[in-house]
């Protein structure tokens, strides 16, 4: 195998919209990456307004330029919109009249939107980990598959679900090195509706979930610690813990890859 390497950092600037990939990206003190799921759509009860529970986010397309300071969005084939992330009354008004309803957009520079709010750290996946799954599924090539899974860091010059081996018992983690950067693996992801649907339109694939834990329970590795599957097989991807000496660090796409070995689980 070649030497594991950073394959891609992907961040999602808007929780549950588009990603956007860097070759840099610096670890905030929540332990997330900068600009992921800094912005978060909720509505008038404060709940999110995201793909598990509005279909139509699918249709809306983002840019993001954190260094112009600029959100652009885009509804269907329309022409887009941009906008200075300050004017944050004009990004409401214009989601307002796609969703058809009341919205707010929050934002939380230092600690973002995660989806684990215990294991903040950013997810972690294989290249051919996404080649093999894509191949479970017709017509789904591993660009569409990592679209559906919304990994944050992709490792190459790994077997198929190497991911698998950064998380340990419920007691324990896995401690990985990432260039400078030290992260604690502490579960493999539990999925949600999010994968089953095409992330360019949100039309369900027919029997995704149904096929996914068939062949993920045919392929787990021996490896995976089997205990994270007792209650069913849908979950792939590493979720993490960061350190605080790895907070302010950088993470460049480039960096080498090694597991360190089993560290105690976080307080």
């Amino acid at each position: 195998m070649a030497t594991p390497r950073l394959e891609r950092i992907i961040v999602y600037p808007v929780k549950s919209l588009d990603p956007h990939a860097v070759e840099r990206t610096t670890i905030r003190p929540d332990g997330g990456l900068a600009h992921d799921r800094e912005f978060a759509v909720v509505d008038a009860d404060g709940a999110y307004v995201n793909g598990k529970n509005e279909p139509r986010v699918h249709g809306l397309r983002s840019w993001f330029d954190p260094k112009a300071g600029r959100l652009t969005l885009r509804a269907g084939d329309g022409d887009p919109a941009a906008f200075d992330l300050e004017d944050r009354d004009g990004i409401e008004r214009w989601l307002e009249a796609f969703f058809g309803r009341a919205v707010e957009l929050r934002r939380d520079e230092a600690g973002g939107f995660p989806d684990d709010t215990t294991a903040a750290g950013p997810t972690v996946v294989g290249e051919a980990t996404l080649e093999a799954v894509a191949g479970w599924f017709d017509g789904i090539d591993a660009a569409e598959m990592r679209r559906r899974l919304r990994p944050n860091l992709v490792v190459s010059g790994v077997e198929p679900f190497w991911e698998d081996r950064l998380y340990a018992d419920r007691e324990s983690t896995v401690a990985v090195r990432v260039g400078d950067c030290e992260f604690l693996g502490s579960n493999p992801c539990r999925r949600c509706a999010v994968p089953a649907r095409d992330p360019e339109t949100g039309e369900p694939t027919p029997g995704f979930r149904r096929r996914f834990v068939e062949r993920r329970r045919a392929t787990l590795p021996e490896w995976a610690e089997k205990t994270w599957f007792e209650n069913g097989h849908y979950r792939l991807m590493a979720n993490t813990f960061t350190p605080e000496a790895t907070v302010g660090r950088q993470l460049r796409v480039g960096d080498e890859v090694e597991i360190l070995g089993e560290r105690p689980r976080p307080a």
